[in-house]
């Protein structure tokens, strides 16, 4: 499991325990009363409700996915307490029903000092689409 020694280091162990498809040390980042909010607006609280949440999508439509997230910003509001915003694009694989495709969110994040390192205290995730449309679009890495 990568854990998270500085809240710069969030979005790293976020997607090291997505793409190992570990569920266990995905939950694991999160404080045991963590809130989680998907892109779907689907929101649970709690790590255990988290690992639910992913642990069966991770089993199929995801199981082949993978996320390449980059460190947008860190605001610290205390000195156990930060804010951490993301960029997250997730490819998906052949297991998706759509078939490979990516999909860019917006990660916020809020992460508190557990200890010697810092978990997710909050996460909410937000799917860029087109205002007009609908759609989702993805982002300029440039």
């Amino acid at each position: 499991m990568t854990d998270i020694i500085e809240p710069q280091d969030a979005p790293h162990a976020f997607q090291a325990a997505w793409n190992a498809h570990d569920m266990y040390a995905l939950g694991a980042l999160f404080h045991e009363d963590a809130t989680f909010v998907n892109r779907f607006g689907h929101y649970v609280r709690g790590a255990d409700e988290i690992v639910k949440l992913h642990a069966p999508i991770h089993a199929t439509i995801y199981s082949d996915s993978t996320l390449d997230n980059t460190l947008i910003d860190v605001v610290a509001i205390g000195d156990d307490a930060a804010i951490v915003h993301f960029w997250s694009r997730l490819s998906s694989g052949v297991a998706h029903p759509a078939g490979p495709h990516a999909v860019d969110t917006l990660i916020l994040a809020v992460l508190t000092r557990h200890r010697n390192a810092w978990r997710f205290k909050a996460l909410e995730n937000v799917t860029l689409t087109n205002p007009r449309t609908g759609e989702p679009v993805l982002r300029d890495r440039s």
